[in-house]
């Protein structure tokens, strides 16, 4: 039998509250600490404020170090912001603190293209720390980079990864559909991409993944997003969007090599988008192409996340990708 786990959940929003009840879920784990700025949750019995049902016996913390006086830990399961300037001095606090992480930051996936400078900070203070720290979710960290690559195991040569991804955000929860620009006017939605932080995360760091693995020069790099506009009324549990206002959006991401366009990824997320799929397709010698239906990316995130935890603890201290760990199973 593997010894139990002790996990701390920082973070409890939608998708921190859906990994905490994992974590109580799955044997060899026990949640022992939460930690949420929100106020309105600090001091609430845990299980409350992820929607266990019943108590746990402990209450939401303000801070890491609040819950750590009361409890002993070794990994956080992180899921705060996407964006490496919000969730820097987090994850270097709970490395400082002894604590391994799993993250569901985007950026933190694979942080050398973009953030060279703040992934050394973070590695080498997960170095000093003799910690580990993984950024994972199901895009980025499987989908669009980590499954495309493995299955480059079985192709003598690979000329071109192309993979789609299609979202039915009517399924997803309410601050995903205000993030994909849901019931925004065309104007509204461009001024708020031109703004910056609305939209998919995480294109670049799958681009980035890949072209390092397979050993190529990144030479060129084009992402463009595009509405996807209401032709009727769309109603959710959280929007109601008119006919012509924005119901989702496209973003196609191209990367080239030395040779041409290498990488192709479209990530499409809206309401009444039909049924959640991917489809990746490599060029060369085999083509391939893979098909997956029904890839919910909540349960799916929550999923690897806590699967990764096992992986984490084991592997050599610093900041790892999904690529340098055994792989991650349910088990």
């Amino acid at each position: 039998m593997p010894e139990t786990i002790r996990i701390v959940q920082y973070g409890l929003g939608p998708i921190g509250a859906a990994v905490a009840r994992h974590v109580v879920e799955r044997e060899g784990l026990e949640l022992v600490g939460a930690v949420d700025i929100d106020p309105a949750k600090k001091g609430k019995d845990a299980g409350e404020i992820i929607g266990l049902g019943r108590p746990l016996g402990f209450p939401v913390t303000g801070t890491l170090s609040e819950a750590l006086e009361r409890t002993e830990a070794e990994v956080a399961l992180h899921t705060t912001s996407s964006y490496f300037d919000l969730f820097q001095s987090q994850v270097i606090e709970i490395l400082e603190a002894g604590l391994d992480i799993v993250s569901t930051a985007e950026e933190l996936s694979f942080p050398w293209l973009d953030h060279p400078e703040a992934a050394a900070a973070v590695d080498a203070v997960a170095r000093r720390a003799g910690k580990t720290i993984l950024g994972t979710g199901v895009n980025p960290g499987f989908i669009m980079d980590s499954l495309p690559l493995f299955l480059t195991a079985i192709c003598q040569r690979v000329d071109h990864i192309e993979v789609t991804r299609v979202i039915n955000a009517s399924t997803r929860r309410g601050p995903f559909q205000a993030k994909i620009g849901s019931g925004l006017t065309v104007e509204d939605f461009e001024a708020r991409m031109a703004a910056g932080r609305m939209g998919h995360v995480g294109l670049p760091e799958s681009v980035a993944m890949v072209f390092d693995t397979l050993g190529k020069k990144l030479v060129r790099y084009e992402s463009n997003v595009e509405p996807v506009l209401a032709a009727g009324t769309v109603k959710t549990e959280h929007f109601e969007v008119q006919p012509g206002q924005v119901r989702g959006l496209k973003q196609v991401a191209r990367a080239y090599g030395e040779e041409g366009e290498f990488v192709a990824l479209t990530f499409i997320a809206a309401l009444e988008a039909g049924q959640d799929g991917d489809t990746i397709k490599i060029s060369g010698k085999p083509d391939l192409e893979v098909t997956l239906a029904g890839t919910n990316g909540d349960l799916a995130t929550v999923a690897i996340a806590v699967n990764a935890v096992r992986r984490v603890k084991a592997a050599p201290p610093g900041l790892v990708t999904m690529r340098d760990l055994p792989i991650v199973t349910t088990s």
